[in-house]
């Protein structure tokens, strides 16, 4: 059975398995974000902006605003995915359980807002394109492939956000639990067990601490003189 560090982790120090590494689920999952975020951004910036009067103009129902939020959110997803995958293979060589504790927060942290970020996303460019009359010819694919992926982004992110809960789950129990076990001791009177610092239980003695006098032995009396 393999044996984890603080917060779901690995023991600081151990051997790098590159196969192992690739084939836990935060980093495949982490990769699956960065390949949306690609997807998203390379939609927007290739067939996004179109020349109209010498202006150059969203698809989205002409609102540059638009385009902007999908390109600006995914290009920090995609920064932030590579980050977080990096940060995936240092998070094995961490030995402060404190820095492993930031670490995982920021994971969370971030995770959840961009996938709330991904859904205003979704929602913002589903009714711009809805509005949007006579989109040029060859967009409508690249700009539905867009709303698409930040849809699916949505759902990648909060597996991200899960991920780094369980962590700190873990890392919460782990901080909160005993540190001994009570065992029951051979020894202890009455088979109860005992407590640590406790003494030790009354050894038994080999004789009786009040011996009786032995039978025909003679005891000399004197009757006190008045």
């Amino acid at each position: 059975m393999e044996t984890t560090g603080a917060y779901g982790g690995g023991k600081a120090g151990g051997v790098f398995d590159p196969q192992q590494f690739i084939q836990k689920p935060p980093v495949i999952v982490r990769a699956v974000c960065w390949l949306f975020s690609v997807i998203v951004m390379g939609c927007i910036s290739a067939k996004g902006w179109y020349t109209k009067d010498g202006k150059e103009l969203c698809v989205y129902n002409d609102d540059t605003n638009a385009c902007n939020y999908g390109v600006g959110i995914s290009v920090i997803a995609f920064l932030a995915s590579i980050g977080f995958i990096a940060g995936e293979y240092l998070f094995e060589q961490m030995s402060s359980v404190k820095t492993r504790k930031h670490y995982v927060l920021a994971d969370m942290g971030f995770s959840a807002a961009w996938a709330f970020l991904y859904f205003v996303g979704f929602c913002y460019l589903s009714n711009a394109w809805g509005k949007t009359e006579s989109p040029p010819a060859g967009t409508a694919n690249n700009m539905q492939g867009a709303i698409a992926f930040c849809f699916f982004s949505i759902f990648a992110w909060v597996a991200c956000a899960f991920f780094a809960f369980q962590r700190f789950r873990m890392g919460a129990d782990a901080a909160f639990a005993p540190a001994y076990e009570v065992e029951n001791q051979v020894g202890s009177p009455g088979g109860f067990p005992t407590y640590p610092g406790a003494p030790d239980p009354m050894p038994a003695y080999s004789e009786p601490p009040f011996s009786q006098p032995q039978t025909g032995t003679n005891i000399d009396y004197t009757a006190p003189t008045y």
